[in-house]
């Protein structure tokens, strides 16, 4: 072969191969295109809910069922924050998971739309005794998504014979330095309200009535040991106290992990069920994605995951069904209808209403805590004060001494 024939066999070898290179990369900018248009395809679905209040296994078994769909999913941890980024951000949230008084102000905002129930296939499986709430007596805007009562964990090592089944118990003299109540307002008010005025004052607006329950509460204080919210689980679960106001859920945990007697009743007088439901805003651009990620919430495999995981009470019966009987027995988990005939959800009220709730706490709850810690707070600060001024004295007496040495050297 002469040098011309390998010169043209050598051209004719490059360009094939450039021509293989060439088709090589526009498959993969092809890939890379379709992949990207894959993804640009799917339709966003923002939900917004409370901090590890899902499975997050689910959101992956709903993206996998409904592929079309990417949930966009951000966390809150109170229903404050959430109204706050719901009314001064533009993201276009699809599902809300607030709480019932929080629900109770949305609507009266218009700020959620109506649920056609009949594209909710798995509604007629929610427990009947939670539907036609307070803040939704037509059932228009919610479907029930978690649920649970405020009630009282009490310690029968500390109690003994003792009865517990009343608010009074809060209140009596025995129990000195062995109670813990919610640093909580709706919730102390409420049990103060009920005590004074009965179950139908859970939502009270009467000024009067209001400033009585705070003063209630102010008499009590002496009594009580700790105010306070996750922290005080722990010294129930170490058996520390006779009494503690918790929620169903957080009480249910509590037992189950603590190695003392410990019960939890829900007042005869009544109490607070409280209830999270699944709702969609105006803001909505996904609506129909919405439907669908509700429904499948509700589904009964998909809301036992979330009932497990979570630790609070399932709305959907045949879910509580599959739980067990370890739940389906238990008075604090799976409450009987007769008890829940018997409880009240809050409802969202007046900023008016509640400035006489705040200033009724805050009467009681920013003065006088030396009362619960057992120290004076004057001496307190005359104690840190002369602290303050001896260590500023030392410093200057060490610096004349420094600066008398440096002089005589």
């Amino acid at each position: 072969m002469n040098h011309s024939e390998r010169y043209a066999k050598g051209r004719v070898g490059k360009t094939v191969c450039r021509i293989a290179c060439l088709a090589l990369t526009a498959v993969m900018i092809f890939g890379l295109l379709a992949g990207l248009t894959g993804c640009s395809s799917k339709q966003k679905l923002f939900v917004f809910n409370w901090g590890d209040y899902i499975d997050p296994g689910t959101i992956k078994e709903f993206e996998k069922e409904y592929p079309q769909y990417k949930v966009i999913y951000d966390t809150f941890d109170t229903n404050e924050t959430m109204y706050q980024k719901l009314v001064s951000t533009n993201t276009p949230y699809d599902v809300l998971i607030p709480s019932d008084y929080m629900v109770s102000r949305l609507i009266n905002e218009n700020r959620l739309q109506k649920i056609d129930l009949s594209k909710i296939t798995n509604y007629g499986k929610i427990r009947n005794e939670l539907k036609n709430t307070t803040f939704d007596p037509q059932n228009e805007y919610t479907v029930p998504y978690m649920w649970g009562t405020l009630g009282i964990i009490y310690n029968k090592e500390k109690t003994g014979d003792d009865v517990i089944d009343s608010w009074d118990d809060l209140w009596d003299e025995k129990y000195k330095d062995s109670i813990i109540m919610l640093d909580s307002i709706r919730d102390s008010m409420a049990i103060a309200l009920i005590k004074l005025y009965g179950l139908d004052e859970i939502n009270c607006t009467d000024p009067e009535k209001i400033a009585a329950a705070g003063k209630l509460l102010e008499d009590q204080k002496k009594l009580v040991a700790l105010y306070g919210m996750d922290d005080i689980k722990d010294p129930m679960i170490r058996g520390n106290y006779a009494m503690c106001v918790h929620y169903s859920g957080d009480a249910y945990a509590i037992i189950d992990e603590s190695d003392h007697d410990l019960e939890y009743v829900i007042p005869k007088e009544g109490s607070n069920k409280w209830i999270d439901c699944m709702v969609i805003p105006t803001v909505s651009k996904n609506t129909e994605g919405a439907y669908l990620f509700i429904d499948f919430m509700s589904r009964t495999d998909i809301a036992a995951k979330n009932a497990e995981y979570i630790g609070y009470s399932t709305p959907q019966t045949e879910a509580m069904a599959e739980l067990g009987e370890g739940y389906i027995d238990s008075d604090v988990y799976n409450p009987s209808d007769e008890t829940l005939s018997n409880t009240k959800e809050f409802i969202a009220l007046d900023q008016s209403v509640m400035d006489h709730y705040n200033t009724a706490w805050e009467t009681f709850r920013l003065t006088g805590d030396n009362e619960n810690t057992g120290v004076n707070l004057t001496w307190l600060y005359i104690v840190i004060a002369v602290l303050i001024v001896g260590v500023i004295v030392f410093f200057v007496i060490r610096k004349k001494k420094r600066d008398k040495l440096r002089y005589d050297d």
